[in-house]
């Protein structure tokens, strides 16, 4: 129900605009879930203890449970349907995450791999305390975090990794 109160904002997700009507403390997770669909940002703690609801607002990690639309209208958003490529293909964070064994549950996975990218686009050689140390405000129950950790030091060491062919695109290697 719209309200007095209510709010017209413009969200750029993932590349796609979106003009939407919101109230003045509707979440950017609601948002992102039952507005657009996007249900990869997950709702755990609804605290910002866990980072399940991880997104990138601006190129920088946000916690979408405790982030209101309204304090994100004009700003581009990536969530992680937007980390791969346009046809479905998967990044290589999301490949590496796959290849190590660092999903169980996966209810981590999305918000963990927007905070991996995160840290390889800041540090693009990260040392293992270096990693452990950037994804410790995401909880994962599952893995035991050495998966997580060596699909992020794969992906770090696939980014040296010199390119063959005319295609290879290295704004894909981390995230979008």
């Amino acid at each position: 129900m719209l309200t007095s109160c209510s709010n017209a904002i413009v969200l750029t997700v993932n590349g796609e605009d979106h003009m939407l009507v919101v109230e003045p403390n509707e979440l950017l997770i609601n948002v992102l879930r039952n507005e657009l669909g996007l249900t990869g940002a997950k709702y755990g703690c609804g605290t910002g203890q866990c980072g399940a609801c991880t997104v990138l607002v601006d190129g920088e990690p946000v916690l979408s449970c405790i982030t209101l639309a309204v304090a994100v209208d004009g700003k581009e958003i990536v969530t992680i349907e937007g980390v791969g490529g346009p046809d479905g293909e998967l990044a290589p964070i999301q490949e590496e995450f796959l290849d190590e064994n660092a999903v169980q549950c996966g209810f981590c996975t999305p918000g963990m791999i927007l905070v991996a990218g995160d840290l390889l686009r800041r540090n693009p050689h990260p040392t293992e305390d270096e990693i452990r140390h950037h994804i410790k405000g995401n909880i994962c129950r599952c893995t035991g975090y050495n998966g997580i950790v060596r699909a992020i030091q794969k992906t770090a060491a696939r980014q040296e990794e010199p390119r063959t062919g005319g295609d290879a695109d290295p704004k894909k290697e981390v995230s979008r």
